[in-house]
């Protein structure tokens, strides 16, 4: 089975508004939580829902899905370590158009060989160490 890295934007939809990413997203946490998807994340994710909901002023919404997210993921969290950081520099001269968020997420998914990654962010579709799996064609093939 192959591990899927979970981008921000699954739980973020998953927990929103009407959308056509909300049921898709939806069904990819539930693929984690009952164990049908082998799935990591990075801990820089959390900051981003964080940083997300405090900006708007929906804390008490932000506080949720920060929570659920997390309970759902823990144990699959991958740390950002120091060697992630002089990666996501060396790749940001490679990969001009990603955000520094989305350079520190490829840096730990190629330090820990995840080349899937399941995000509705098509910024990914570029890069060539990852094949990304947009959440309304979940399951993957």
């Amino acid at each position: 089975m192959s591990r899927f890295f979970i981008d921000v934007n699954i739980p973020m939809y998953a927990a929103g508004t009407t959308h056509p990413l909300r049921e898709p997203s939806q069904g990819v946490i539930r693929a984690i939580a009952t164990g049908q998807l082998d799935a990591v994340t990075d801990a820089e994710v959390f900051q981003e829902i964080l940083y997300r909901y405090l900006r708007i002023n929906e804390r008490e919404k932000g506080f949720g899905i920060f929570d659920l997210f997390y309970r759902i993921m823990l144990g699959r969290i991958l740390p950002i370590e120091g060697r992630d950081v002089q990666q996501s520099r060396a790749l940001a001269e490679k990969y001009l158009f990603l955000s520094p968020r989305d350079l520190i997420h490829l840096a730990v998914m190629l330090r820990h060989r995840v080349q899937k990654m399941i995000t509705a962010d098509s910024g990914f579709d570029a890069v060539e160490e990852v094949d990304r799996i947009e959440p309304s064609v979940f399951p993957p093939p």
